[in-house]
């Protein structure tokens, strides 16, 4: 059965999560989204001049295009410099998952898929173009259209890309997916194909983190796009970055790393710089995030999902198994929720007064919240009894 995945690095679950057992030996991924179904449609703190700047020389060079069809390797030659391998760390699990970003300005913005950073505790970026290792901090981030953008700490003179017009893609046009396939860091992976469709919405899970995602508005390719191209860039036949590499439909076999790719999916670049501007421009929304995240400190555990999450809000799809609530698989010690006295098999039934019936519910409601800020937590114990209590939100992992 054809999947889809978001092809990042792999996550390491924001989260959720309860004193956690002894943690499991460190894992290493490379993030991808499964793509698990595919209609076509109808039809912080800002960290340094995003908005006016874009493909800004100041300090740097941005990658040239050309006037005429470019092969492969010309393309790669021109667009590999403008682009990164992130690696996120997740302390809460233990875990690492590598993903890609396209450089946006020469003082280090970076753009990127959400679900490549979700979770991480810390995160770190090797700028291609010069080979350097920056720590990144995330500005701000979009989960629901699956966009953040970094800054990398001390960083100047960087390559940037070159973007295109996303809106003059048609269906039939050569392109080429450039990323950190296999979480392998060096030279960007080159994958060709050509836009099989446009405006397209799919429902993306990563396997890792059991997190499901829709995305509309998307450009289909059929360049194989691998786990770890996440975040990276699909570019048109003049060097122009056209679309961000998101997910791909795929029979892909995680251990085996074998692979039968089927339809890879990139959010058109026009909206993602879009999200971006807003991001940098410090203008929160009720999907649009900027800074830390804030922390409650509960697991959720889905019921088609291994994993757990630990961090700000969480990732799974978990709901109660009374239907009332969200069911808690674990609480961290020390956080606010442990502090509040929630524990493992509590249903939060309520969150800032607004009733609460899946992990989605809860990442909804505290987009807007940042750490030192306090929320409202309504939720019954394990005898039915119901309890509301107002708790400080910490910090914790990215998204």
């Amino acid at each position: 059965m054809s999947q889809t995945y978001p092809y990042g690095g792999y996550p390491g679950l924001p989260g959720y999560g309860s004193a956690p057992p002894p943690p499991p030996p460190r894992r290493s991924h490379r993030r991808g989204l499964i793509v698990t179904g595919a209609v076509a449609l109808a039809a912080g703190v800002a960290a340094g001049g995003l908005i006016g700047h874009m493909n800004s020389t100041a300090e740097g060079t941005v990658t040239s295009t050309s006037t005429t069809s470019l092969s492969a390797s010309q393309i790669a030659a021109r667009v590999d410099p403008a682009l990164v391998d992130v690696v996120s760390a997740d302390g809460y699990q233990q875990a690492t998952s590598a993903g890609t970003g396209i450089v946006l300005t020469s003082s280090g913005e970076v753009l990127t898929n959400n679900h490549v950073i979700e979770g991480a505790t810390s995160i770190q970026v090797t700028d291609v173009g010069n080979g350097r290792t920056y720590t990144a901090t995330v500005v701000g981030y979009d989960a629901s259209h699956d966009v953040a953008v970094l800054q990398l700490q001390g960083a100047s003179g960087l390559t940037t890309a070159s973007l295109g017009d996303s809106s003059s893609v048609r269906v039939g046009d050569t392109v080429v997916a450039l990323g950190n396939a296999g979480g392998k860091g060096g030279t960007p992976s080159v994958a060709t194909g050509t836009v099989t469709a446009l405006d397209q919405s799919i429902t993306a899970s990563d396997e890792l983190s059991g997190v499901s995602e829709q995305l509309t508005g998307l450009i289909q390719t059929n360049a194989d796009i691998q786990p770890g191209d996440s975040g990276g860039s699909l570019v048109n036949a003049y060097g122009q970055v056209i679309g961000m590499d998101t997910a791909a439909s795929s029979g892909y076999q995680f251990q085996s790393q074998s692979s039968s790719a089927e339809q890879a999916y990139a959010i058109p670049i026009d909206e993602a710089v879009s999200i971006a501007k807003q991001i940098e421009a410090d203008t929160t929304s009720a999907d649009v995030h900027i800074g830390a995240t804030a922390f409650l400190g509960i697991e959720i555990q889905s019921s088609d999902s291994a994993g757990g999450g630990y961090g700000g809000f969480g990732s799974q799809t978990g709901t109660s198994g009374s239907g009332s609530g969200v069911a808690i698989s674990g609480v961290v010690s020390g956080s606010p929720a442990a502090n509040a006295g929630l524990a493992a098999g509590d249903e939060i039934t309520a969150l800032d007064g607004q009733q609460v019936t899946t992990a989605e519910d809860v990442a909804h409601v505290l987009v807007p919240y940042h750490p030192g800020e306090e929320i409202s937590v309504t939720w019954l114990d394990q005898t039915g009894q119901s309890h509301t209590g107002t708790l400080t939100l910490t910090t914790g992992p990215a998204a």
